[in-house]
C-alpha cells in the first residue's frame, strides 16, 4: 500500500506543514491500515491558493469542452484498469463487501464517462441565441465554470461520492479542492494520483485529507472558494450552510433521509422481502437514501414481517473479502456505538425488535451489527423519525392509501421514498403524491448518473447527477448588444 502521509497539491505530493498524520483504521478487524495526512488551514490556504490560480490563469477552464473530455475519459480508463486494487482498499477503508466495492468503483469510472460526454456537448451548447421584443437588441447567454470547487463528501462511498462532485465539476472546467472523510480518505488520494497520471493540469484538482474541524471548516469558510459542494450530515449541512452564507457562496447540499418504503398487499411477497432486503442492508444501511420505514398494508404485515425477519437471519455477515459475505462491518466504533444507542432508545419508546440489535457473537473483533428490525413501531419515536445510518429499518401496518402517503411524508426529510404494488396506476398515483426527490416504483436504490439525484425538506438543496448536477457547477451570464443608432433618450 502506498505511503498516504502526503497531500496532493497543485500537482505535487507534500508534507502537511504541520508534518501531522491520523490513523484509517479497517472496520473489520480493528487495525491501523495506514497514517495519512492530516491538513490544516494552511495545507487548506495552499490548495485553495492552487485551485485559484489554476482557474484565474491557467488553460483548463479555456479549453474546449472536447479537450477537457480527453482527460475525464483518461480518468474513467484509469479506474476501471485499476478497479480490483480500489475495491480492495474500499474493502479495507469502509469495510463494505467486496462485490459492493466492485461495483462503487465501476459506477466511479461510468461517471467520469458520462461527464465527459456532457463536456463534449458543451462546445455546441455553451452559447443561446434569446429573442427580444426590440429588434434593435440582439441577446445572448451562455454558461461559464462557477470558480472553485470546495468538494466535501463523506465515507459510505468514499470514491463513487467524490467522482459524483469532481466528474461535473472539471467537465464545467473548475479547479477543485475535495476534501475526503477522514473515516475513508485512501481513495480520494488514489484519485489524485490518476488524475495527475491522465493529465490533469497541476492546480486543477486538490486532495487534502484531514479532520473535519482541521481541514473541512477552512476550506467550507475559505474567502477564495466560489462553490461548496457538500455530502454529509445535517448538522455538518448546517454548519456549512453558516459559512456559505457569509460570503453568499454557491452551495449545494446532500443531506440525511429517512425514507419510507409503502408496500400494498397485492405485492409479490417474495419481491418486497428482497427489496426492503436491499433498501436498508446494501452498505450495511449506511445509505442517506436507506428506504429504513417499510409501511405495509395490514393484510400482508404479519407474513411478510415473518418472512423478512427469517431472510435477515441467513444474511452472511463478515469480512467484506469472504466469499458470500452479503453485510460486512459499520464504518467506525462511533457509528457502531451511535446506532446501538438509537437501537436502545428504540426499545425504551414502544418499538418491538424482532431481529437482530447485536454484535454477532462469532465476530468479538470489528464494528459489526446484525440486521435489525422493529416491528409496530410508533410514529413519534425517534427510530421512526430520525436517520441512523446503519443496518436498521422499522415496520408499521396501515390501512389505506391516504394513510400510507401521509405516514410517508410525514418526515422533516424528503430524499427518496418507494412503493410497490401490482397496480401500476395506483404505483403512479402515490409516486406522484410522495414530497421527495427521487422515487421507486416496485424497487429500492437502483440510481443512474443520466438521472437528477437530491432531496426535499432537510435532504438538501439542489441536485447531483445528470445534466442537473452538470449545471450546478455553471454560472449562467447575459449578453445584450444594442444594435440601432443613437439611443436619444436625453438628447431628443
Amino acid at each position: 500500500m502506498r505511503d498516504y502521509q502526503r497531500l496532493f497539491i497543485d500537482g505535487d505530493w507534500v508534507v502537511p506543514i504541520h508534518r501531522g498524520v491520523f490513523e484509517s483504521v479497517d472496520p473489520s478487524d480493528e487495525s491501523v491500515l495506514a497514517q495519512v495526512a492530516a491538513a490544516t488551514a494552511e495545507d487548506i490556504d495552499l490548495a485553495v491558493s492552487a485551485a485559484r490560480r489554476a482557474f484565474d490563469k491557467g488553460d483548463w477552464p479555456r479549453l474546449k469542452g472536447g479537450e477537457r473530455a480527453k482527460v475525464l475519459r483518461r480518468i474513467a480508463q484509469s479506474i476501471r484498469e485499476r478497479q480490483q486494487e480500489l475495491a480492495a482498499i474500499e474493502v479495507r477503508d469502509n469495510g463494505k463487501p467486496l462485490p459492493e466495492a466492485l461495483w462503487d468503483i465501476a459506477d466511479a469510472a461510468g461517471c467520469f464517462d458520462y461527464y465527459a460526454g456532457l463536456a463534449e456537448g458543451a462546445d455546441i451548447l455553451s452559447e443561446q441565441s434569446i429573442n427580444v421584443p426590440d429588434e434593435r437588441f440582439s441577446c445572448s447567454v451562455i454558461k461559464e465554470p462557477v470558480g472553485v470547487v470546495a468538494a466535501i463528501i463523506p465515507w459510505n462511498f468514499p470514491l463513487l461520492m467524490a467522482s459524483w462532485k469532481v466528474a461535473p465539476a472539471l467537465a464545467a472546467g473548475c479547479t477543485v479542492v475535495l476534501k475526503p472523510s477522514e473515516l475513508t480518505p485512501l481513495t480520494a488520494l488514489e484519485l489524485a494520483d490518476i488524475a495527475h497520471s491522465a493529465g490533469l493540469p497541476a492546480g486543477v484538482l486538490n486532495v487534502v485529507s484531514g479532520l473535519g474541524r482541521d481541514a473541512g471548516a477552512p476550506l467550507a469558510d475559505h474567502v477564495d472558494v466560489d462553490k461548496i459542494a457538500f455530502t454529509g450530515s445535517v448538522p455538518t449541512g448546517q454548519k456549512i450552510m453558516q459559512a456559505a452564507a457569509s460570503e453568499i457562496k454557491n452551495i449545494s447540499l446532500e443531506l440525511g433521509g429517512k425514507s419510507p418504503f409503502v408496500i400494498f398487499a397485492d405485492s409479490d411477497l417474495d419481491a418486497a422481502v428482497e427489496w426492503i432486503l436491499f433498501g436498508i442492508f446494501w452498505n450495511q444501511g449506511q445509505v442517506c437514501s436507506a428506504t429504513s420505514r417499510v409501511l405495509v398494508e395490514r393484510e400482508l404485515y404479519e407474513p411478510l414481517l415473518m418472512r423478512l425477519v427469517t431472510a435477515a437471519e441467513k444474511i452472511q455477515i463478515g469480512q467484506g473479502f469472504t466469499e458470500g459475505v452479503k453485510l460486512g462491518p459499520l464504518v467506525s466504533r462511533d457509528q457502531l456505538e451511535k446506532v446501538l444507542k438509537a437501537i436502545a432508545v428504540g426499545q425504551e419508546e414502544g418499538a418491538r425488535l424482532v431481529a437482530g440489535g447485536t454484535r454477532p457473537h462469532h465476530l468479538p473483533k470489528g464494528y459489526y451489527l446484525a440486521p435489525t428490525i422493529f416491528a409496530d413501531v410508533p410514529e413519534d419515536s425517534s427510530v421512526w423519525r430520525e436517520e441512523i445510518f446503519g443496518p436498521v429499518v422499522c415496520l408499521r401496518a396501515f390501512d389505506s392509501e391516504y394513510e400510507a402517503v401521509r405516514l410517508a411524508n410525514d418526515s422533516s426529510f424528503g430524499l427518496a421514498a418507494a412503493v410497490m404494488s401490482r397496480d401500476t396506476e395506483r404505483c403512479e398515483r402515490v409516486a406522484r403524491q410522495f414530497r421527495a426527490g427521487v422515487i421507486w416504483i416496485n424497487c429500492s436504490q437502483p440510481t443512474f448518473v443520466e438521472a437528477p439525484w437530491g432531496g426535499y425538506k432537510r435532504s438538501g438543496i439542489g441536485r447531483e447527477l445528470g445534466e442537473w448536477g452538470y449545471n450546478s457547477y455553471l454560472e449562467i451570464k447575459q449578453i445584450t448588444q444594442y444594435n440601432g443608432g443613437s439611443w436619444g433618450w436625453y438628447s431628443s
